[in-house]
């Protein structure tokens, strides 16, 4: 896979209605950076099961998707992840995982039954995520869907747990950034002419009177970066317009 997309599926109406804030996202986003990497895309939605399906299809129509699921994974009848997941990613069943099963049966004994057990119900091919909390594990599919409760110090870990062993290192970006005494416009001729291998963004800013502008080139290839960055040098030397070069950036 080249430089994966981190897709983040928060799934809880409670948050939506404001009856619990959300920890997942920048949880999530911190522990990507800590690793050179950056979230792809956001997502929270409520308990819906038609939301969740096409959420999901949306994912994995991106060849390059890893995605983090929080929520949805229990046994009440409002825990939809697990049948969605199987439907989606796998062939529509939902199989007992025997490792899991064993575990729900050790910390519950006849009280395993007859709902808890369903937590062990799986997509087929899953392998568990661990949880260090209460044993009560999360799962994953081709190492890349990841499936985790909405309890953040139960899915926080399985996070890192998760980006340790499948995407600890993130290749190395080359980044250049500016600050320029101009508007946008001013600029959009050399925007139109990016690489599309470049990532680069257009930050306006208002200083008073005078508009400014910030612009930031990116890329994993060293020298492309540097010849989009002198494009926009170039253009500005032109027209004699100020502009001050931030550090330049490689992680």
């Amino acid at each position: 896979m080249k430089t994966p997309h981190f897709y983040a599926v928060i799934i809880g109406s409670e948050i939506l209605n404001g009856r619990r804030e959300d920890k997942h996202f920048i949880y999530l986003r911190d522990a990507l950076l800590r690793r050179g990497h950056t979230l792809f895309a956001s997502f929270i939605i409520k308990d819906d099961p038609v939301l969740i399906r096409n959420m999901f299809y949306m994912i994995k129509n991106d060849p390059h998707a890893v995605m983090f699921s929080f929520g949805g994974i229990g046994s009440t009848p409002d825990d939809l992840t697990r049948q969605i997941a199987s439907d989606v990613f796998s062939d529509g069943e939902l199989v007992p995982h025997l490792q899991f099963t064993q575990d729900i049966i050790d910390r519950f004994g006849e009280e395993a039954y007859p709902h808890r057990i369903n937590m062990a119900h799986l997509p087929k091919n899953s392998l568990l995520l661990p949880n260090i909390i209460n044993n009560m594990s999360g799962f994953y599919l081709e190492d890349r869907y990841f499936f985790m409760p909405g309890f953040p110090n139960m899915s926080h870990p399985m996070v890192d747990n998760a980006l340790d062993r499948f995407y600890l290192h993130a290749p190395t970006i080359y980044r250049h950034t500016l600050t320029a005494q101009t508007s946008e416009n001013t600029l959009i001729t050399i925007m139109e002419q990016m690489d599309k291998r470049v990532d680069f963004s257009s930050l306006p800013m208002m200083n008073g009177p005078s508009p400014s502008v910030e612009i930031s080139v990116a890329s994993e290839n060293e020298a492309l970066t540097r010849d989009s960055f002198q494009l926009f040098i170039d253009k500005l030397n032109l027209e004699s317009i100020p502009y001050a070069i931030l550090e330049s950036v490689k992680k």
